[in-house]
């Protein structure tokens, strides 16, 4: 190649390098539309049959994302095994959480094998895949930090701690606990962390989780956070929800609210930033299990978690 055509070579790529230099007028760009964030259920209709599968809960047209994505640092997913099979996941994420709705069974991967069932949850590193085994008919939670990794188009290099297991009989034992000492309160729950984590406290460096009760007949004052929550309902009798809105009037009641009820076994997404509060009007205690973002929001120290009192 002569010295002719490195010139040109380097010209054309000056001007395209130049091309791409725009600016935007401050005020117009300051605070740009950002892609709409709802209320949206995932009943549990979509994991009760079917073939062994992964259900995405893929949003990435609503969220205009070339790769799937719930919100835009988190992937959630129902994971349906029958008995007999088994399922690979190999998300390219920082941070796995898995809760078993139903089943039992095991789940292999390079640190070794977890065995689970009907109540435990249990996170992942960021292993390069895992096969999950069910001897029974089994549905799974599961919710990564895979969009975070796609935004910012890097693959993880480090693990960031090794696999946890929460087990449903310790899980129980804790929350009974937490009921005596919160009695009185207005929220009776615990969250769920790592001792790799101690300034955040949360369940991953990405994830945080709060195993949360509602009592039969209780209504949680509106609260709000810059994270969004992927909710899970555990348990719940009829007419329990949560109303979710963006304003509160001067009462601090929520404005305009969306309802969005609490069925076993199914999942909705709380927008960040919106008020919420949660209502039992049944005889029976509800439990929630919301997974969160706000690993990483907390490290910014954005997360702003604001409550009526």
């Amino acid at each position: 190649m002569n010295r002719m055509n490195v010139e040109q070579i380097q010209q054309v790529a000056q001007q395209q390098w130049e091309a791409q230099a725009e600016v935007k007028e401050y005020m117009s760009a300051v605070n740009p539309p950002m892609p709409k964030i709802d209320v949206i259920d995932y009943p549990s209709a979509l994991h009760e049959g079917g073939l062994t599968r992964v259900i995405p809960f893929d949003l990435s047209e609503e969220l205009q994302t070339g790769y799937p994505a719930t919100s835009p640092n988190l992937l959630a997913s129902f994971l349906k095994i029958s008995a007999g099979d088994t399922l690979k996941t190999d998300a390219k994420a920082t941070s796995q959480m898995f809760y078993v709705i139903r089943g039992k069974g095991r789940t292999q991967m390079k640190h070794g094998t977890i065995e689970w069932k009907q109540g435990d949850l249990f996170t992942l590193p960021s292993v390069p895949d895992a096969l999950h085994s069910a001897t029974e008919d089994t549905a799974i939670y599961m919710v990564n930090d895979a969009p975070l990794l796609n935004y910012l188009g890097v693959e993880p290099t480090k693990e960031k701690f090794t696999p946890v297991l929460y087990t449903q009989e310790r899980l129980t034992q804790e929350l009974a606990d937490i009921r005596k000492i919160a009695e009185g309160r207005n929220r009776t729950g615990f969250l769920l962390s790592n001792p790799n984590f101690p300034i955040t406290m949360t369940l991953t460096h990405t994830l945080w989780a709060l195993y949360n009760v509602l009592p039969a007949g209780v209504a949680q004052k509106p609260h709000r956070h810059n994270s969004i929550a992927l909710d899970f309902c555990v348990a719940a009798g009829p007419e329990t929800y949560t109303l979710i809105g963006k304003d509160i009037d001067a009462d601090g009641n929520i404005i305009n609210p969306i309802k969005a009820m609490w069925t076993p076994g199914s999942a909705f997404i709380t927008p960040p930033g919106w008020w919420h509060s949660h209502h039992n009007d049944s005889d029976q205690d509800a439990i929630v299990l919301p997974i969160q973002d706000a690993g990483i929001i907390m490290n910014m120290q954005v997360l702003d978690f604001q409550y009526i009192r």
